[in-house]
């Protein structure tokens, strides 16, 4: 029989910069290792300022000069059915951890985690690049890049 795929959450503020991207990167790392069929992968906000926009074009700029495409994915907000649907939430900074750890029912909680938690020597939080240029960007795409492989390394070890 084989498994349930492993569902996994990234959650930013409006769903338009780095969760999508995050997204992206992690639907491209996984078809890389050819482990797609065994996880479902999803972004969102704590935020519904943006729910059906595409990501920003920065964001959307940036990853394709890398070969992601984030152009069929939608911002929507975080849902009540998210805390039990996915396996893994991963918040992009400590002020989403934290608005997705009030809302999410005591049993959940565990599942809730910070993105960049899995590499212990780097930054603790992704930076919003919204408010700032086009490096902005560069640099969250080289945060997510990292974290992703990690991520990817330690659900495969597991």
């Amino acid at each position: 029989m084989t498994p349930a795929p492993t569902r996994v959450l990234f959650v930013c503020l409006g769903n338009i910069c780095r969760s999508p991207t995050a997204q992206g990167v992690f639907e491209a790392r996984l078809h890389e290792r050819g482990l797609q069929q065994n996880f479902v992968v999803d972004s969102a906000g704590t935020g519904g300022y943006h729910t059906g926009e595409s990501p920003d074009k920065r964001a959307t700029a940036a990853a394709r000069k890398r070969g992601y495409d984030l152009s069929v994915q939608r911002a929507r907000a975080v849902r009540d059915s998210d805390f039990v649907d996915f396996d893994l939430i991963l918040a992009m900074d400590k002020s989403n951890l934290q608005n997705l750890l009030a809302r999410a029912p005591a049993s959940t909680q565990a599942r809730i985690q910070l993105f960049m938690s899995i590499l212990p020597q780097g930054p603790e939080e992704v930076p919003d690049p919204y408010f700032g240029g086009a490096d902005g960007f560069e640099q969250v795409l080289d945060m997510l890049e990292q974290a992703a492989d990690a991520w990817l390394d330690q659900q495969v070890q597991s």
